[in-house]
């Protein structure tokens, strides 16, 4: 038998939304702390509440766009999701005080969250089954490179102060974003039970997704510590030619496993996937933090790369295949909602300990969460998924 179609237009549309989504997410996310320093004369909290005020907005409204998804209808809410961000993106330009700015911020998170729940409640229901797992792989992998083309996007782009240009551009890739969901043709939704009290624990997140959600949030933190800590680390190393190539390490090898990795998730379970996966992700933090070199920097990244990147598709197929169908958006919120958690508590958290033990013995103490997260994800996940694998075989 033939395996049903996976690169139809909506998974085109689905995916490029969500690339141009978190390109400006990202292009933003390096560039607007020296725009804060610089421009605006903000100081360090200035800085730090640029993130945590985003990431917050996107956590609070996450569980409602979940929630909205079901009752109504998912391309209205992408497409509202989509124009809240493109209408703060518009607003960059005539922003000129910290305070306006860490207020459009917030309104910025409002619409990223809504539009990206949004876009993974809508790819769970375009991807086949039989190709779950490489499906959100391949979708995973337009993250991945904006994750990529962002931060240096956004960097070559302001290097002489430009950051005029950095938000036309951001304006311009928001405006492809919403011309990406206008292009989907789903088929007309058959609304189920609308949403009652609209604010009970079942109604803003879905519990089947809540134990491979909790795990995503363990090693997310760990990741903040890529994410955040990678330059000053770097150049606390001597590395800052090799930090510029740290992602594009990172993509290229994930890029390379990709094709194998989801298939090998639909063949053979998650399990089969994940557990390397974790191992994988921990080797890379420990390789990072004893690098004696540029290449031993680089080649972490790449197997971070390998390790993560495959964690984070995988995860969210299991988080979908936990769901039924018409809760598979609100398990992707539920899923999201812990991961952004993760990425906002590791990022203070793990900066305030960074300050006391250094940014190597922050990575090193980072590998041993990761490494104990194999134990974690067997007790809520691992060993649920080896039982039903048995049970499929009939022993």
């Amino acid at each position: 038998m033939a395996k049903p179609k996976l690169w139809t237009k909506n998974f085109l549309s689905v995916s490029l939304a969500s690339f141009f989504i978190f390109l400006v997410f990202y292009m933003l996310m390096v560039t607007l702390p020296i725009y804060i320093s610089d421009e605006l004369n903000g100081n360090g909290n200035a800085i730090g509440l640029n993130t945590a005020i985003f990431v917050l907005s996107a956590i609070i409204f996450r569980p409602f766009a979940g929630q909205w998804l079901e009752s109504a209808g998912q391309k209205k809410i992408l497409l509202v999701g989509a124009s809240v961000f493109l209408a703060a993106s518009l607003l960059y330009i005539g922003t000129k005080s910290v305070l306006l700015l860490l207020i459009l911020r917030f309104f910025h998170g409002i619409g990223f969250g809504i539009a990206t729940t949004a876009t993974g409640g809508i790819i769970a229901n375009v991807i086949p089954d039989e190709r779950r797992g490489e499906g959100m792989g391949y979708y995973s992998t337009f993250m991945n490179l904006a994750m990529v083309i962002g931060p240096f996007l956004g960097l070559s782009v302001t290097h002489g102060g430009n950051y005029y240009l950095l938000f036309i551009l951001s304006i311009l890739f928001a405006v492809l974003a919403l011309v990406c969901c206008i292009t989907l043709t789903l088929p007309e939704e058959k609304m189920g039970r609308r949403a009652t009290a609209g604010f009970r624990f079942n109604d803003l997140f879905e519990k089947s997704a809540m134990p491979i959600a909790i795990t995503g949030f363990a090693l997310s933190i760990v990741y903040s510590a890529v994410l955040s800590f990678i330059s000053i680390y770097a150049r606390e190393l001597n590395y800052q030619e090799a930090a510029s190539f740290f992602f594009v390490v990172y993509a290229v090898c994930l890029l390379l496993s990709r094709p194998f990795t989801g298939k090998w998730f639909d063949q053979y379970g998650a399990n089969v996937v994940v557990y390397p996966s974790i191992f994988l992700f921990g080797l890379g933090i420990l390789l990072l933090s004893q690098a004696s070199s540029s290449l031993m920097f680089l080649v972490a990244g790449g197997i971070i790369g390998v390790g993560f990147g495959t964690l984070m598709s995988s995860f969210q197929s299991i988080a979908i295949q936990s769901a039924a169908p018409n809760r598979r958006g609100l398990a992707m919120a539920t899923y999201f909602v812990l991961f952004d958690l993760g990425v906002a508590a590791g990022s203070f958290l793990l900066g305030i300990l960074a300050a006391y033990i250094g940014y190597g013995t922050v990575y090193l103490v980072s590998s041993l969460i990761v490494f104990l997260s194999i134990g974690l994800y067997y007790l809520l996940q691992g060993r649920k998924m080896r039982n039903n694998v048995l049970h499929a075989k009939g022993k």
